[in-house]
């Protein structure tokens, strides 16, 4: 298929379009670079640096590609910032997508994927998470992207754009080429192996007091190649509707340093610190409607093998990408 990436410059996007271009596809990827790095882009995939705030630019930039889908990565993702910045939220990922979702109905594009989060849901009221769970976001990243869930709904029905929204849980790992380095670094297993390579002291580890058997916070981690496959297999016709994304596997934050330290051969140091709020003690998907529906299966369940991937990349890229 001739697809258009939005944020295939950055983390999760760099993988699915190596992925893509893989499979034969056609890519056309659109990125501002403000969070993504021009490095990060797959050779084999066209380029046009552009903010789809420029409605004109985004919806010529969908149409000269000849895209038959758009698959939707780009957007602010830091929950902190939300919470003292939420206009960046809600212009970003809502409004200006808005203009990326006219653009692709102009276009007579048919697919639509999107990156959406297990943030649309809050703190849930059962664990593991299935998508009939209620969504009840707890700040204005997780809002803005259950509002953009809601522009599908409404554009689906309205101009027939038929639409795959992904719940995202944990993302993590790396692939061969591409890899995980954020201008802002909030995640934890990138954080670890920075000290694993003598980048930071120590890791901080928030809250040692949950209702966990170790009382840290639990959560699904979710190699990057088991997301972008299941973008690719979203593509397919009469594939439909939400998604969570995980392997259905919570691991503790003391224990993924431990898996750290396993796959580095390192001594992680730590320091406690209190929680942070709005963290949930436990964050889990129950992933059993992508297996089903979409055929998926995760290839990296084990936790080690993702931070392996991850550790690989690093080494290979001590100071990530050059721009």
């Amino acid at each position: 298929m001739n697809v258009f990436v939005t944020g295939g410059a950055g983390y999760i996007g760099s993988v699915c379009v190596e992925e893509l271009c893989d499979a034969d596809h056609t890519v056309t990827v659109f990125d501002n670079l403000t969070e993504g790095h021009r490095s990060a882009v797959d050779p084999r995939a066209r380029f046009i640096q552009g903010d789809f705030g420029d409605r004109s630019l985004i919806f010529a930039a969908v149409k000269d590609s000849g895209a038959q889908a758009v698959i939707h990565f780009a957007a602010n993702a830091l929950v902190g910032e939300s919470m003292t910045d939420p206009s960046k939220y809600f212009r970003n990922n809502v409004a200006n997508a808005v203009n990326l979702a006219d653009a692709a109905v102009a276009a007579g594009v048919k697919k639509f994927v999107f990156s959406s989060t297990c943030a649309t849901y809050g703190p849930p009221d059962r664990v593991p998470m299935d998508e009939s769970l209620p969504q009840r976001p707890i700040n204005p990243y997780g809002e803005s992207k259950l509002m953009f869930e809601q522009v599908l709904k409404w554009y689906r029905q309205i101009h027939g754009l038929d639409f795959v929204a992904f719940r995202y849980f944990n993302a993590a790992g790396a692939s061969a080429r591409f890899g995980e380095h954020h201008r802002i670094e909030t995640h934890l297993i990138p954080n670890i192996l920075y000290v694993a390579q003598g980048k930071k002291p120590h890791v901080e580890m928030y809250g040692t007091d949950y209702p966990t058997p170790d009382g840290t916070c639990i959560r699904d981690y979710i190699h990057i190649a088991d997301l972008a496959q299941a973008h690719m297999l979203a593509l397919a016709p009469g594939k439909s509707g939400f998604f969570n994304l995980g392997n259905g596997e919570g691991f503790s934050v003391k224990e993924v340093i431990a898996a750290c330290e396993r796959v580095t051969g390192k001594s992680i140091p730590v320091i406690a610190k209190p929680r942070r709020a709005g963290d949930p003690p436990k964050l889990v998907a129950a992933a059993a409607k992508a297996v089903e529906e979409l055929g998926w299966k995760p290839r990296f369940p084990q936790l080690d093998d993702i931070v392996a991937t991850a550790w690989a990349w690093h080494q290979k890229h001590p100071d990530g990408y050059p721009d």
